[in-house]
């Protein structure tokens, strides 16, 4: 991808480096994500280098501790967001090979200086992604029986261990995330490398089945992670994520190049980055705080909660965990399922320029499903969504100490229909063909 990125054609729907990542990837990311778990991160191709290079040195310092939150992964969720828009990085494969040799870097980097998995848990915006969504995914890592846990003395799942082997001390690894098998509750902070599983030596370690989004309406103690209800980083990492969904999907459709101009010509700015800037402040800053900020207010006024604004904006923030990932799975579908056959003509014409012609001609007209049946699918995974947070919604204000706990869901459920609503129209617009040459 990359050196075909660099070296290939520059029209993007040609190209493997914007094909494979801005069609194929994402739109198998958010379906593996919703059927499986989050067997990406399993597989990172990151993590290479990271590996390769601990053969020949060993981190030796511990990740910073004021930055041992989601503050820095989040702000950089939002700033792979606002340059995506700003650079057009779907169709330019030049600047997307860069992305991709940047990643290499950053995983090189800081996991090559501070030891663990510091770049997948505090840096990685593809893993905090992957994360969030995988609250909602049928299988987790997690204990088979507990009370194995309880009697067992050595702790490998978190502290790994050694092994001879063939005259040799393997070493097996324990969780580098720090989640502690027998507290470890849900996907947040898991990416599925098996380390536990392959530490324990009791074989009580495995990918289990789970009633998806359980542990969104949950509030135990989690190892590695601690209160969901406390965490003020994980809330916004939660805001960004869905209210990112809704941006990313707007900025494909007719109304933001209107809404683009209009700014431009209202305050006499004649470059992108600054009015693109100020949409980005409006829907990920401006618009969270009032409309979460207003649900607050009225479950206190209305609802007869107790607890504080902010407190209610960090308990009820993962309430839109489902209907965001409900947006990000009828948004990235679209392109990979209109989208779904691309690949093979892309992959027989970069085969066919390194003067191998085994592949055949590239068949430029495969596409993918039609439309109309893409957009239902479109629709069914909106509505999943807002099923979702609704029910995450019942769930967590007939669980609070509330004296009106109907009036509180209702509070929340209001805020997901308008969000849902919302991610309705901008799924009614014209939208870019991203992928296929008849749209590229």
């Amino acid at each position: 991808m990359i050196l075909h990125g660099f070296f290939g054609p520059t029209l993007a729907p040609k190209n493997l480096a914007t094909t494979l990542s801005w069609v194929h990837f994402r739109g198998a990311l958010v379906l593996i994500l919703l059927c499986a778990g989050n067997f990406f991160c399993l597989s990172c191709p990151f993590i290479l280098v990271r590996e390769a290079a601990r053969r020949f040195f060993k981190p030796r310092r511990n990740w910073p501790r004021m930055l041992r939150n989601k503050w820095l992964s989040a702000g950089l969720f939002v700033t792979v967001l606002f340059v995506y828009e700003l650079f057009d990085l779907w169709s330019s494969p030049w600047w997307t090979a860069w992305l991709i040799i940047s990643y290499f870097a950053g995983a090189l980097l800081v996991d090559g200086v501070f030891k663990h998995a510091s770049f997948c848990k505090f840096v990685c915006p593809i893993g905090q992604f992957n994360f969030v969504a995988s609250t909602l995914s049928p299988l987790e890592v997690k204990v088979r029986d507990q009370d194995v846990c309880v009697s067992c003395r050595t702790k490998d799942c978190i502290r790994g261990r050694r092994e001879p082997a063939s005259g040799l001390v393997v070493i097996q690894r324990g969780c580098e995330l720090a989640l502690f098998q027998p507290r470890k509750v849900g996907n947040m902070d898991c990416t599925f490398c098996l380390d536990c599983v392959y530490a324990c030596p009791h074989d009580n370690v495995g990918i289990l089945t789970r009633v998806p989004a359980t542990e969104l309406m949950i509030d135990p103690m989690r190892s590695g992670v601690g209160y969901f209800s406390r965490r003020k980083d994980l809330a916004a990492l939660v805001f960004v994520f869905t209210f990112g969904a809704l941006l990313n999907a707007f900025g494909m459709v007719s109304p933001v190049f209107v809404l683009e101009g209009w700014l431009g010509r209202v305050l006499n700015l004649s470059h992108e980055a600054p009015v693109l800037g100020m949409i980005f402040v409006l829907l990920l800053i401006i618009e969270p705080i009032l409309l979460l900020g207003m649900a607050a207010w009225l479950t206190q006024v209305w609802g007869g909660a107790q607890r504080a604004v902010l407190p209610l904006v960090v308990r009820y923030s993962y309430t839109l965990v489902p209907l965001g990932f409900g947006v990000w799975l009828a948004h990235y579908s679209f392109h990979f399922l209109t989208g779904l056959y691309t690949f093979i003509p892309v992959t027989q014409s970069a085969v066919a320029s390194l003067g191998w012609a085994a592949l055949g001609e590239p068949y430029w007209r495969l596409t993918g499903l039609p439309q109309g049946a893409v957009q239902a699918m479109e629709f069914g995974f909106l509505g999943l969504g807002l099923v979702g947070s609704l029910l995450v919604s019942y769930r967590l204000a007939t669980e609070d100490s509330a004296r009106h706990p109907i009036r509180i869901f209702g509070v929340w459920a209001g805020l997901s229909v308008v969000l849902w609503l919302a991610a309705v129209w901008v799924m009614n617009q014209p939208m870019e063909m991203r992928g296929s040459i008849l749209g590229g």
